[in-house]
């Protein structure tokens, strides 16, 4: 299984973090080695990383004979190229995946223009891309995320890949899978199977997405796509006036994504913005409530608990502020701030598990190299036909997280 040698592309600190990226809650499949290397199967090869301060290196490790064809099989399968792989379009790959082209900095200084609050927090976390993942994944994961960890969900792809998905081969020893297509997971013994490995109910949820999604005629999901963020080797085209609720083809997507089990609204949006790049996608968890709470003016009135109406109040309320990448920004702003509480508590920052199984509740731990800090991310969904109250983390002091009292 042949390697390519470690190339290089320039990249700043400022315009790409991969210890931020990679662990921020949009991915679960890297691996992140003791030198520093992340990798991951992509594309029918083993695809690594590693970052300095001027430059972010990569190389891919390609099988000669691929078992099964790369991610994504089943999203786009008219995408991808049969046999052998062209080591020359690592680079593409990798410029595309971490979504290298557009100026960060200069986002960055557009957002903070239209929002002081943004202006204030995010110096604290430059860095912060959003990936350009196989959609097919992101729903995968999101499902798999409901009222878990991140540590489980990335147990669970890991399961997922190593039962259902082709092993592309081996790096520093270790093997590594690629994701499994819906028609892999659609077979009536996988919720079984899935139940036995620890899925618990989203093990129904996984096997009846797949089948909903193999139904659809090849290519749906990625037919939902922005196209001003098309899947690989696919031409660019304009995807139409940004409204204040967002752009049709995003509104579209999101609705078709609520038809799928286990998708609800806060699900939907982070495949809309995470695996089919509409940027304009705001995802709202309770920590998200929190922000807009104390720093927007949310949480009076007719907009006191997060309800369906207050959700989408919340999104259009970032859109009308940071425009069409407004996703991106309240991901920045939302990782700003929680590295700040981190900053003085030390190791992390705790937060309530929710009550209901069926909610998504996703407890995501971030790491930053640089001061070796763990965050703790709640991130919750909720059901369209129900009213959720939610109170706010309180804050000493001392910046020392407490828990909030049960109603």
């Amino acid at each position: 299984m042949p390697a390519l040698q470690w190339r290089k592309l320039p990249v700043s600190l400022t315009e790409l973090c991969l210890d931020t990226t990679l662990r921020c809650g949009q991915s679960f499949r890297w691996r992140k080695s003791d030198d520093d290397i992340w990798s991951c199967a992509i594309r029918g090869r083993i695809l690594s990383l590693r970052q300095d301060s001027t430059h972010l290196h990569y190389h891919a490790t390609v099988p000669q004979h691929p078992e099964a064809p790369p991610t994504p099989p089943s999203s786009a399968p008219d995408s991808i190229a049969e046999g052998h792989i062209d080591n020359d379009d690592t680079e593409a790959l990798v410029y595309h995946y971490l979504n290298l082209a557009p100026d960060l900095t200069s986002l960055y200084q557009q957002w903070s223009t239209a929002d002081t609050n943004f202006k204030k927090k995010a110096p604290r976390f430059t860095g912060v891309r959003i990936l350009r993942q196989d959609a097919w994944e992101a729903l995968v994961g999101f499902i798999c995320s409901s009222n878990n960890n991140i540590l489980r969900i990335s147990q669970m792809m890991e399961k997922l890949c190593v039962h259902y998905g082709p092993l592309i081969g081996h790096f520093e020893t270790k093997p590594y899978y690629d994701m499994p297509s819906p028609a892999s997971l659609s077979h009536p013994n996988v919720e079984a199977h899935l139940r036995q490995l620890g899925f618990g109910y989203r093990a129904k949820y996984l096997y009846q997405t797949a089948v909903l999604v193999q139904e659809h005629e090849s290519g749906w999901l990625d037919s939902l796509r922005n196209p001003e963020s098309p899947i690989l080797g696919r031409k660019i085209f304009p995807a139409g006036e940004m409204l204040s609720g967002g752009r049709k083809g995003y509104r579209a997507a999101h609705e078709e994504l609520l038809a799928l089990q286990g998708v609800g609204p806060k699900v939907a949006d982070c495949v809309c913005l995470m695996g089919l790049g509409w940027g304009e996608a705001v995802p709202v968890d309770t920590h998200v409530w929190q922000i807009a709470q104390r720093d927007y003016k949310f949480g009076k009135g007719k907009h006191r608990s997060l309800t369906k109406a207050t959700y989408d109040a919340v999104g259009d309320h970032f859109r009308s502020l940071w425009g069409k990448e407004a996703g991106w920004a309240h991901s920045v702003l939302f990782a700003a701030d929680l590295r700040a509480f981190s900053s003085r508590l030390n190791t992390k920052v705790e937060v309530l598990e929710m009550k209901k199984e069926e909610d998504e509740d996703v407890m995501i731990d971030t790491c930053f190299k640089s001061e070796k800090i763990t965050e703790s991310i709640l991130k919750r969904e909720f059901q369209e036909d129900e009213t959720v109250t939610m109170g706010v983390e309180e804050i000493s002091t001392t910046r020392r997280a407490k828990r909030r009292r049960r109603e």
